[in-house]
């Protein structure tokens, strides 16, 4: 019968080694296919380690062999938990680390060969239920895999949302620091409007000083010599009241053309030039002989007049 066995699972594919195993393991054809397919993933050098002793079964199940009153009548065994007839004590050590039974007795009933046919039909049916039980556990492999992909996207999502995270307070970051250095600017700004404004305040009120100084030796001349004829004075020239400034542009945007008071400092030349470009003006550069840069950084070159910079009546500017 082992032989037989032995045949029909080499038949069925399984590794000659495994099936020597499971027929020591087992001692029949269905068990040695139950146990073949619970050890389906197991080393066959780690399963060859733990081939059962008489010793060793006893210990691990709990069972002894029963000692035969008269060996000669003893032909199976039979388990009192549930009635199953087993062909040899190999056959009870499995059946009862299978299913946890542990009364057996010696029986006088003999275990019957099964006839060609009955094998097929129980080779078929073994085969059948090793199919479904491959079936379920793929089913559950599947299920698994889903179970850890989920596990995966939430975890990367997880990861995505804390870079998202990190991303909004960088900007946010970035954003408060540009309002700051507006701000800065701003105040810069103001500072040197004011350092302006004060500059020429105190050109204004030097200039109607002098003016008022040589007002009173001009009326003091005239009282003098009241009296007594003079020739006419000659002609003064009129002094220029307006710059006309003309603003190249580099990357090919056109010139443009602007009239301002003597009076109006580099400084707000321009601001007015940025309001109406939307650039940031650095530089102005002459383009007539001597050379002139002025530089908006520069507090002296911001505060000077067009008149005190020699841009007046007309000049030509190079926007830096």
């Amino acid at each position: 019968m082992g032989q037989t066995d032995r045949s029909l699972l080499l038949e069925m594919g399984f590794d000659p080694k495994r099936v020597d195993l499971a027929l020591k393991h087992t001692g029949g054809l269905q068990d040695a296919l139950t146990w073949l397919d619970s050890h389906e993933n197991a080393e066959i050098e780690e399963l060859g380690k733990h081939v059962p002793s008489a010793a060793a079964a006893a210990e691990s199940t709990g069972i002894t062999e029963p000692q035969p009153q008269d060996p000669s009548e003893a032909k199976s065994y039979k388990c009192n938990d549930c009635g199953k007839v087993l062909r040899n004590w190999d056959a009870v050590q499995f059946h009862a680390e299978r299913t946890e039974h542990q009364n057996f007795d010696e029986s006088t009933e003999e275990v019957k060969p099964l006839t060609e046919e009955e094998k097929k039909e129980r080779l078929e049916q073994l085969k059948q239920r090793l199919a479904e039980r491959k079936k379920h556990q793929a089913a559950e492999s599947v299920l698994e895999a889903k179970k850890n992909e989920a596990i995966r996207r939430k975890r990367d999502q997880e990861s995505e949302n804390m870079k998202e995270e990190v991303r909004k307070k960088e900007q946010m970051r970035d954003i408060e620091q540009r309002k700051q250095e507006k701000i800065d600017d701003a105040k810069a700004r103001a500072k040197i409007k004011a350092e302006i404004a004060a500059t020429q305040q105190a050109r204004r009120e030097a200039a109607a000083k002098s003016k008022a100084q040589r007002q009173g030796i001009i009326a003091d001349d005239n009282s003098a010599s009241s009296t007594s004829s003079s020739p006419a004075p000659p002609r003064i020239a009129q002094p220029h009241t307006e710059a006309r400034l003309r603003f190249q542009f580099s990357g090919g945007r056109p010139p443009i053309t602007h009239t301002f008071p003597i009076e109006t400092s580099i400084f707000e030349v321009a601001s007015y030039l940025a309001q109406q470009t939307g650039l940031d003006i650095n530089t102005f550069t002459t383009t007539f002989p001597p050379r002139k840069t002025y530089k908006l950084e520069d507090s002296l070159d911001a505060a000077l007049s067009l008149k005190e910079a020699n841009l007046a009546p007309s000049a030509s500017l190079i926007v830096g």
